[in-house]
């Protein structure tokens, strides 16, 4: 009974295979440096996954085409839905910048002082420009009163060789290492003046 199991799930992964090909899948990983800035957010720092409108809240990578029409590239996939992946890989950002005991996300049964809550406002490689575009905001709050400590939006754009899968996921991979350092130097690390 267990082989003729494993078989039908054999014969039913061929199928979904021929009907449509694998997608590359990319992780954008967390930059790795040590960050120098003044402390803004002392305390613990909670880390909230972000807001995303529709577009953006799935694993598949948005371009903006040159007449302004928006579509998701062809045969490449974040590692998973990007709200989700920009929250670990920031929560990641604060630990290798020197926050590694300063920041939690929910559910690590912590007792934060701030919680930093933020929106992906554009995630696209942009056909026109051949720019990657990342831009998110951020608003600091305070955890014993309510109150908005400090809110910024962070941007960076950085160039694409082309627009297709690796040379895409590559400027992406850039542009949100250069918001998620700036995210971390806006919130301090301690360790003097950047």
């Amino acid at each position: 009974m267990l082989a003729a199991g494993l078989a039908l799930g054999a014969l039913a992964g061929l199928a979904g295979c021929a009907s449509a090909p694998a997608l590359v899948t990319y992780g954008l990983a967390a930059p790795v440096e040590q960050v120098s800035a003044p402390m803004r957010l002392p305390g613990l720092i909670l880390v909230v996954e972000p807001s995303a409108i529709e577009l953006y809240s799935s694993e598949r990578v948005v371009v903006r085409e040159a007449d302004g029409a928006l579509s998701y590239l062809p045969g490449v996939q974040y590692a998973d839905q990007l709200p989700a992946l920009v929250q670990t890989r920031l929560v990641e950002t604060f630990e290798n910048a020197s926050r590694l005991g300063g920041v939690a996300r929910p559910g690590d049964r912590v007792s934060p002082d701030w919680q930093l809550n933020s929106s992906i406002r554009t995630f696209w490689v942009d056909a026109q420009t051949n720019l990657a575009v990342v831009e998110i905001a951020v608003r600091a709050v305070n955890e014993s009163d309510g109150s908005v400590g400090a809110a910024r939006v962070f941007t960076a754009q950085k160039p694409v060789a082309a627009i297709e899968g690796r040379a895409a996921m590559l400027g992406l991979e850039a542009a949100l290492a250069e918001v998620m350092l700036e995210i971390v130097r806006f919130a301090g690390t301690g360790r003097g003046a950047a």
